[in-house]
């Protein structure tokens, strides 16, 4: 599964980030996609999600000032960060939680990561 992200970069406390997630039509479509990140010492976890029937998700730590788009035409999913602070400095992954077969749960796959490093 091919989850490419692009847009990471260091930022001031208070400043704006967009990061941006371009995969295949087949995962765009099957898939509920979204983005996760990962704080230095910390576990991965999901922070914005589109559900494959188009319900939107946000972690209480991102709600009100992350927004989660997806443009169909170029395949991607985007992630517009706002007023971030330190504490959003993090490796962020954009995530495929597609069908399996034989299963009834989905299989999660991440992309590599693009780092985002806020400063104070």
């Amino acid at each position: 599964v091919q989850l490419v992200e692009s847009g990471g970069a260091s930022v001031q406390a208070g400043g704006s980030l967009k990061l941006s997630c371009v995969t295949s039509r087949a995962i765009f479509t099957s898939c509920g996609m979204g983005w996760g990140r990962q704080i230095s010492g910390q576990e991965r976890d999901l922070i914005a999600t589109f559900s494959t029937d188009g319900k939107e998700f946000y972690a209480e730590s991102v709600k009100g000032r992350f927004i989660i788009s997806r443009d169909n035409a170029e395949k991607t999913i985007d992630l517009q960060m706002n007023s971030l602070t330190p504490e959003d400095t993090a490796m962020y992954y954009c995530v495929a939680d597609c069908p399996q077969s034989g299963s009834p749960n989905p299989r999660r796959y991440w992309g590599q990561g693009t780092q985002v490093t806020v400063s104070s």
